[in-house]
């Protein structure tokens, strides 16, 4: 309940009568009846209340009308037999107050039928021109029920109420047009022509079952129509909902439905009466049951923290008319905010700005006792304005303020905060709007960071199949980006990858594996690894995807995949790619048009063992951004993957390439997140300096070292590098050349390749043996010495596989 202060409790008793004077002097209105039983909540500190009234039959007393929580908690009946032993019919028969607390209740649960728990009940006869009129029933929570300025209260709506004839329509007479009548035992439904027009039927279509009614609305709202239609599951108390009906064309209508249900007697069976209406014809008079409604059923899709905290800032600030509204997560001692309205900082208290954490603050909540005392009772709490409280309050709302707390469960899942800058007035419906929002949002916001807590899970396994982070590249710029789907929490199979090649050749790959599930990860993290590995060989793009795939038909899996590979040739600018069943490059030339190659490619993965995948040519100027991606990005229900990837293209020729992250950024800004999104963005600038290079195939003759070493010779004379630098030059060549003749068959090449004063000097044979450093070395050994002597006099040396054999590579530095 919402807690009220000292002097309002001095005055409950005179503002009760005038609240109930305003409504009694009205214009006379279907709702007077719930609109006088909802000052028992205000003023009386009541958790529900209700009015019930002799029936038809005369022999039971029915529920008329009713408000507050649901009257299933605490053992309620719709109907009461007059003579029976009830506390209702107790207070009908003696036409005097009963009051009765949780002892009295616990002592005659068992005599006779009578609610027992932990709260205490009133029933007060209310006046009535005929049979002794009816009566009214409250039930309050609180520790000490009802007292005397809640019983005067009670007493006043109990001769306001006064005695409501539960109105039925005439069997067999003719509606109004627009209301209906239902049976809930049968499903027939009477309705006006009204009704009828707004379903878009005719008198002759329709066959008088509400089945069919409801097999014209949006199947996202049948929830909420059921729990009225079924009388088993229908709430008391505010019996009014929006609803959307489907439209022969254009977008549904929104309709609002206002009903009552009759309680049946002997031998009848219990209605639902009521109206419906154009929705949009009504948008001014909008009311709280229908925002609540409105924000139940957007937080049942809301899927993540920051979309429960929309949900509720959109709900709440604009009816209220607050300056500014806050919604938090409670996590330990602090508060999380994750929604601040307005978002600028200056808006908030000075405290708040002090620990402002890049978009949002993070506040300690041991800094405000009164917010945390709000959420160690769990209750909702008001504070007018002038009401003394610490600054970190106080400046959010100097007009007064509102703090909710969200319960879930057993716990708090955190807290709203709303503002108001100018001294605001908290009228009754706007403290049941708040009470009401603030459970619905507890409950969202345990369920949307469990949903977070298990996607970041989930896209935490995926990225560490990804690579962790891109290389440094000799001429070009890379940067990829990775998104999770947000429409469950399966791990997917996109990946992508940029490899590091021999002569400034550099590999970049993209793909995708069938499925989400935990098959498709681990089929897509074998899948990087054989590319990379067969990339790394150095084979030619056709070759690197044929072994991928007989790799993959081996696996004896039923998943395929599909994948782009492309091999830029970082020095020459130009590139080979290879499509395997997926989506093409698509570039942006430096002068910003863009390009969508329309070229031949293979099947994907995994479907034709001996298949073949041509190689197509691209021509890189620097300045050219390569875009490679999957169809998560450009695919959706609206779209076809040829208008994706026309506008994938359009979004990367408006954009700036020489902020290659910002571009990825913006173009996963419209992904539909209904599938994995992966990007790999290049921007080749072209090397400003070229490496020197110069092969020797080394022939098997006697003199072959000695060959060798003239070669290097005179290409390292060529190439200007300096005499002290030679001799060790030389003896890496004749050591690594010697290894390679005495240990290996087969042909043997030297590369010796120079750029920027460091040279690198290769050796390649057919043996796919990787020499080995020894530990120790005797004084009769004749041999094992060379690689201890190419590791002393090189920075550093390793081997690399190559096709049909290895490679043992050193590196040194030369002087300037």
């Amino acid at each position: 309940m919402v807690s009220q202060g000292a002097e309002g409790r001095r005055t409950r008793t005179l503002r009760a009568e005038g609240a109930l004077k305003a409504l009694m002097s009205g214009p006379a209105s279907p709702d007077r009846v719930r609109r006088v039983l909802e000052q028992a909540l205000v003023f009386a500190g009541a958790a529900f209340v209700a009015v019930y009234t002799p029936g038809e039959d005369g022999e039971l007393l029915c529920l008329v009308e009713s408000a507050g929580v649901p009257r299933t908690l605490f053992g309620v009946r719709d109907t009461y037999p007059r003579s029976g032993g009830s506390p209702v019919a107790d207070g009908h028969r003696s036409g005097s107050p009963v009051w009765l607390g949780p002892t009295e209740l616990a002592e005659g649960a068992q005599s006779r039928r009578t609610p027992a728990g932990d709260f205490s009940l009133a029933v007060l006869p209310t006046r009535g021109d005929d049979d002794g009129g009816g009566c009214l029933l409250a039930v309050s929570e609180r520790p000490d029920g009802f007292d005397t300025e809640d019983r005067k209260c009670l007493e006043l709506i109990a001769d306001a109420v006064g005695c409501p004839a539960p109105a039925r329509a005439a069997e067999g007479g003719e509606l109004p047009a627009n209301a209906f009548g239902l049976a809930m035992d049968t499903g027939r439904v009477e309705i006006g022509d009204d009704i009828l027009e707004l379903f878009s039927l005719t008198r002759e279509e329709f066959d008088g079952k509400v089945e069919t009614l409801l097999g014209l609305t949006v199947p996202e709202d049948l929830p909420s129509l059921m729990s009225v239609v079924e009388a088993d599951h229908m709430s008391i108390g505010d019996r009014e909902l929006e609803f959307r009906v489907l439209q022969p064309s254009g977008p549904p209508k929104w309709l609002r439905l206002r009903g009552r249900l009759l309680p049946g007697g002997e031998g009848r069976p219990a209605r639902l009466e009521g109206t419906v209406a154009d929705a949009s014809k009504l948008r001014s008079d909008v009311t709280d049951v229908a925002r609540v409604q409105r924000l139940a059923a957007t937080l049942a899709t809301a899927g993540t923290v920051r979309d429960v905290s929309q949900a509720v800032v959109s709900a709440l600030r604009k009816p209220l008319q607050a300056d500014r509204i806050a919604l938090a997560e409670l996590e330990g001692d602090r508060l999380v905010v994750t929604v601040l309205d307005p978002p600028e900082p200056e808006s908030w208290p000075e405290l708040w700005r002090l620990e402002w954490r890049s978009e949002w603050p993070d506040a300690p909540v041991r800094a405000m006792p009164t917010l945390a005392a709000a959420l160690r009772e769990g209750r909702a709490h008001i504070w007018p304005a002038g009401t003394p409280l610490e600054p970190a309050l106080a400046e959010v709302g100097p007009g007064g303020l509102a703090v909710l707390p969200l319960p879930a469960g057993n716990r708090m899942a955190g807290a709203c905060l709303i503002g108001w800058d100018t001294p605001h007035d908290f009228g009754p419906d706007e403290r049941a709007l708040l009470t009401a929002s603030a459970g619905l949002a507890g409950q969202a916001l345990m369920r949307a960071h469990a949903f977070d807590a298990e996607h970041e899970l989930v896209g935490m396994l995926q990225r560490q199949l990804l690579p962790r982070r891109l290389p440094k590249l000799p001429g070009a710029v890379a940067v990829a980006r990775y998104l999770p789907t947000t429409a469950g929490l399966e791990v997917g199979g996109d990946w992508y990858d940029v490899i590091p090649l021999p002569d400034n050749h550099v590999a970049l790959v993209i793909g995708d594996v069938q499925g989400h599930n935990a098959s498709a990860a681990t089929l897509m993290g074998q899948m990087r690894t054989a590319l990379r590995a067969y990339a790394v060989e150095g084979h030619p793009p056709d070759v690197v995807v044929s072994h991928a795939n007989r790799l993959l038909m081996d696996l004896e899996t039923d998943l395929f995949a599909t994948c782009c590979y492309v091999d830029v040739d970082m020095e020459e600018g130009s590139a080979w790619y290879v499509r395997a069943g997926h989506l093409p490059p698509v570039l942006r030339h430096p002068d910003g048009s863009t390009e969508v190659p329309d070229t031949e490619g293979g099947p994907p993965l995994g479907v034709v063992a001996q298949a073949d995948f041509p190689m197509s040519v691209l021509r890189l100027q620097p300045g050219t951004v390569v875009a490679l991606t999957t169809d998560g990005l450009v695919e959706s229900h609206e779209a076809d993957i040829d208008v994706g990837l026309d506008r994938l293209a359009r979004e990367l020729a408006a954009s700036d390439p020489a902020h290659l992250g910002l571009v990825a950024d913006a173009l996963l800004g419209n992904a539909q997140r209904s599938d994995d999104v992966a990007l790999l963005l290049l921007r080749y600038d072209g090397m400003t300096l070229r490496p020197l290079r110069e092969s020797w195939t080394v022939w098997r003759v006697p003199e072959a070292v000695g060959h060798t070493r003239r070669f290097t010779r005179r290409t390292l004379r060529a190439w200007g590098v300096p005499r002290d630098d030679m001799d060790a030059v030389l003896l890496i060549v004749s050591e690594l050349v010697t290894n390679a003749l005495v240990h290996t068959d087969g042909q043997v090449r030297l590369d010796l390749t120079l750029l920027d004063n460091r040279l690198r000097v290769s050796v390649a044979d057919s043996s796919a043996r990787t020499p080995v450093k020894p530990t120790s070395i005797g004084w009769e050994a004749t041999g094992g010495r060379g690689i201890l002597l190419v590791e002393a006099m090189s920075e550093t040396w390793g081997t690399v596989p190559v096709s049909g054999g290895k490679q043992v590579w050193a590196e040194l530095a030369l002087s300037p």
